[in-house]
């Protein structure tokens, strides 16, 4: 028997609540436990009721092989990007009590237009047709259970794929619809203390092939992927290890660069 309406919104309380307070549980209780993929989404779905403002847009986690070993999931999973957790490059961003303390490289796509939920798969040619820009961007994700690698899938989307805090940096030039971005590199840094290069491939094979992952995800769900969120397509590199006062970069090369610094509240 599946999670009932209020189970649902109990699981989605106590993670909302934990995230909010900064605090971290074992594992949503047995009661009231997510056991399947889908179980997950409609716990996630509520937290767009939570939320003072429209949805901004979509991430996903999980897009590398070595991602997914580490979460000990088979595949990659949707979460929510919050407009009041979203930040323009240069931003301060508040540190908190972020206890997985790392940012994220990654390629961001904004919609020109919906995708509404269809029978068959949409193409990595149509998805990226109705996208309108792509941009450099930095997520620096988070987790409410103390152990977020033994959780299981479920309770991973449950609690929003691991989404915190993310940075949206400039438009790119829009020759990048001519660019390999499987193979364009990307420069990570914690400046001053650490640097790590990552590669566009390391997001299932290629960002657009990502995009396409969620939207036809969403489509499964019967979401709408909606005309002016913006997706952004999981980690191109190891993450990088950072903490309060940090001034952390991301150069996209020709695509553009984006920043932020971590406020040490």
């Amino acid at each position: 028997m599946g999670l009932s309406a209020e189970h649902v919104l109990d699981a989605s309380t106590l993670l909302w609540d934990h995230w909010n307070g900064g605090r971290r549980l074992p594992q949503v209780p047995d009661a009231i436990q997510p056991r399947t993929r889908a179980e997950g989404y409609a716990v996630q779905a509520t937290l767009e009721r939570r939320s003072a403002s429209p949805l901004f847009g979509w991430k996903i986690a999980a897009t590398s092989v070595a991602g997914q070993k580490h979460i000990n999931v088979d595949g990659p999973l949707a979460g929510r990007l919050l407009r009041e957790r979203a930040f323009e490059s240069g931003a301060a961003v508040p540190f908190g009590a972020n206890h997985m303390r790392v940012a994220e490289a990654e390629f961001a796509f904004c919609m020109r237009r919906d995708l509404t939920p269809q029978w068959g798969l949409f193409s990595v040619a149509e998805v990226v047709d109705a996208a309108e820009s792509l941009h450099p961007a930095i997520e620096i994700p988070d987790s409410r259970y103390d152990d977020f690698t033994g959780v299981g899938a479920a309770q991973l989307i449950a609690d929003n794929a691991c989404a915190h805090y993310f940075v949206l940096g400039e438009a790119a030039p829009e020759t990048w619809r001519a660019i390999d971005l499987s193979a364009h590199a990307v420069k990570g840094e914690v400046v001053g203390k650490l640097a790590r290069d990552g590669v566009g491939a390391n997001v299932l094979g290629d960002p657009r092939i990502a995009l396409a992952w969620l939207a036809n995800e969403l489509s499964s769900l019967g979401v709408i992927l909606r005309a002016g969120q913006v997706v952004t397509t999981g980690t191109c590199l190891v993450p990088l290890e950072i903490g309060p006062g940090d001034h952390v970069r991301m150069d996209f090369g020709a695509l553009g660069r984006v920043e932020c610094r971590l406020d040490l509240s």
